[in-house]
């Protein structure tokens, strides 16, 4: 288990704008954790990065270090955009974001997918070590339960589906086209609540064709569904009713000149960073909408899904609990470890030394020298080993930190004292600007 804390910052749809999500998103979840690793002291590191979220998570000796490695990595978002949270909220925070409780639409499904798929990048890129391996797969198990035992996903369960209840706000969806750019996971989610809402038809652009393909083909047995290349905006947008775009593209792909049609059109943008020229919105016949456009249905949401989301708290709670035993099981398991390795050391050396005084010593005075020295050892380290794990659960860390030294020789060559697996050494264990000294 490492000896070190997690420290975590984070731009979110609830802390940011629209761009300061662009400008805080890295190219890459794989590249943003070799990054944070090429800091000094830096151990393990994960960063989970969509549409509505950027969070970075480092393990280092102590909140300093991880704070110093975040704000480098967070460098070009204004500082209040930015929330540093220490070991046990940062932890915390990451099993809500699994839930659903830190969504846009609460208990929305998509996010643990993402989560999941954070994790594996960040194995991939060596940042996935003792600490954020218990601490991330227990996130995904408590998305797991919010969704099998709660009620916290009923109803409107993503953006794509808010962005169909947000275009019906304004214009009948039953007989009209619908246009989809990006064929991704979020754009996937769009066509498929289009086609429940009965539009006529929906045409999916999409820079690989052959991926626009694959969903076409996903949505024929709903509606009237064809694929198109990103090239032909300029004859397919101008005649859909309804455009939802979401797309990874680093520029607008949806420009005024393709949205310059005879009728009104009502454009989602879930685009991050945004898919729309915001010149189009100036158009007479065009309405935009945004991701923060998006609040009121989100408000309508979170009320009907506030019973679910109290059990979800509780699960929470109770799973976080059981997070910091494990840690502080493995802690002093640690301990005891090398107590043991220690005395199995001076055992078998001492087993020699006996049977070197004896003339012929056979296979039975070997078994019976290392009988007894077992049984010596279990009887002399019972108490100490009973000791150490009462020291873990009483948070006694001078203890397991002594026992370490004692027992380890390779403990404490480059390392000052352990700090807690589960309380945060320094004063700030909540929630603070990046630029902050004292906590919100």
């Amino acid at each position: 288990m490492s000896t070190g804390v997690v420290t975590a910052a984070r731009v979110t749809h609830g802390s940011g704008s629209v761009d300061q999500l662009a400008a805080a998103s890295p190219d890459g979840q794989s590249s943003a954790v070799e990054e944070l690793l090429a800091v000094p002291d830096i151990e393990e590191a994960y960063v989970l990065s969509t549409c509505n979220r950027v969070e970075a998570y480092v393990v280092g000796p102590d909140h300093a270090v991880g704070r110093a490695a975040l704000e480098e990595f967070f460098a070009g978002v204004a500082d209040e955009a930015v929330v540093v949270t220490d070991h046990d909220e940062s932890l915390r925070h990451l099993m809500r974001v699994a839930a659903g409780l830190e969504s846009v639409i609460l208990g929305e499904d998509q996010i643990i997918g993402q989560v999941r798929t954070a994790y594996e990048d960040s194995r991939d890129a060596g940042g996935i070590g003792s600490m954020l391996e218990a601490g991330v797969t227990k996130a995904i198990h408590v998305g797991e339960r919010a969704r099998t035992e709660t009620a916290i996903n009923e109803g409107v369960v993503s953006l794509g589906s808010a962005a169909t209840r947000r275009a019906a706000e304004e214009i009948p969806l039953e007989d009209a086209t619908a246009l989809v750019v990006g064929a991704g996971e979020m754009g996937q989610l769009a066509a498929r609540s289009l086609a429940a809402a009965d539009v006529a038809e929906v045409v999916i652009a999409n820079r690989t064709i052959a991926h626009a393909d694959h969903l076409v083909a996903d949505l024929e047995a709903e509606t009237d569904a064809r694929a198109a290349p990103l090239e032909a905006l300029d004859s397919v947008a101008s005649r859909a009713d309804v455009v939802v775009t979401a797309t990874g593209s680093e520029v607008p792909v949806l420009e005024p000149r393709h949205l310059e049609g005879p009728s009104e059109q009502v454009v989602v943008d879930l685009g991050q960073p945004r898919d729309v020229a915001p010149a189009a919105d100036d158009l007479s016949s065009v309405r935009v909408f945004d991701l923060d456009d998006l609040e009121s249905i989100t408000a309508e949401t979170r009320d009907k899904r506030a019973d679910a989301a109290r059990e979800v708290e509780a699960i929470v709670d109770r799973e976080f609990d059981l997070l910091t035993e494990q840690y502080k099981r493995a802690r002093a398991d640690e301990a005891i470890a090398a107590m043991y390795e220690a005395a199995e050391r001076i055992k078998e050396r001492e087993v020699e030394t006996a049977l070197s005084h004896l003339e012929e010593p056979s296979e039975q005075h070997r078994e019976v020298l290392e009988s007894m020295a077992d049984s010596l050892i279990n009887q002399l380290l019972a108490a100490p080993t009973k000791s150490l794990r009462e020291a873990a659960a009483e948070d006694d860390w001078s203890t397991i930190h002594t026992a370490l030294q004692l027992f380890d020789p390779e403990f404490g060559e480059n390392d000052g004292p352990i700090a807690p697996p589960s309380i945060a050494p320094t004063a700030g264990s909540g929630e603070a600007s990046i630029g902050a000294t004292d906590d919100d």
